[in-house]
């Protein structure tokens, strides 16, 4: 039987973009910080965005940098080079969130599951980020796969088709699964016909009304395994 892969986003699923606030409270203070990362956040996505609308591509570290500075200047502050590189260097060590390493743990028990990480992310962003994150157990990856190859960022539909290639699921998408925490990779996923589990730690309820929903909902990322061996079972249910 054909294993089923499961391809998990990096930033904002597995690692806490919020966990960059640490290191912007030692300049602006902790509400500030807090403030600047939620913005920063924001035009990292929306840039992405906008560069797929225009046709255009930067890599995502340059596309961080010049969010960073925009959310910055929006706050009414700046920073020197220096201070920039280093804000920017935290990148490669990110927190988890406190679900991740135990859901890894019950994906790794499962030998007809493989998982991957698929991410906007540069290949060089990724590997650092995953390979130097303190508390991430990264032993669970079979592979790291980027949006670098077809220079287009998510939900362009490409990524998601570059991505069943990559795991030779092209023609068998059903039996892919993207878990993401954010609803525009899970809308982009499921127009390509890949299953997406929807990662809802704030307990919100699905609320986006662009595209296909999630194939499943979980709350926790450790309730992704029992959601996907469930579904694979009896997936009308």
């Amino acid at each position: 039987m054909a294993k089923t892969v499961i391809a998990l986003d990096l930033y904002g699923t597995l690692l806490s973009t919020a966990s960059i606030a640490k290191e912007l409270a030692s300049h602006f203070g902790q509400d500030k910080a807090a403030s600047i990362a939620a913005v920063w956040r924001k035009y990292q996505l929306e840039y992405t965005w906008r560069l797929n609308s225009m046709g255009r591509y930067e890599h995502f570290s340059e596309v961080t940098r010049k969010s960073l500075l925009h959310a910055l200047a929006e706050h009414g502050e700046s920073l020197s080079d220096t201070d920039t590189d280093e804000i920017l260097g935290a990148y490669d060590s990110l927190s988890t969130f406190p679900d991740v390493n135990p859901a890894l743990s019950r994906l790794a028990e499962n030998t007809a599951i493989e998982c991957v990480v698929f991410s906007n992310g540069t290949k060089s962003m990724v590997s650092n980020s995953v390979n130097r994150s303190s508390d991430l157990n990264s032993s669970v990856f079979k592979d790291m796969i980027t949006v670098d190859a077809v220079e287009v960022f998510k939900p362009a539909p490409e990524v998601y088709k570059y991505l069943a290639q990559r795991v030779d699921k092209v023609g068998q998408e059903s039996s892919l699964w993207l878990v993401t925490a954010n609803p525009f990779d899970v809308t982009g996923a499921r127009a390509a016909g890949i299953q997406a589990a929807w990662v809802d730690r704030a307990g919100t309820g699905w609320q986006d009304k662009l595209g296909e929903g999630p194939t499943v909902v979980v709350r926790s990322l450790e309730e992704v395994a029992d959601a996907v061996e469930k579904y694979t079972v009896n997936p009308h249910e």
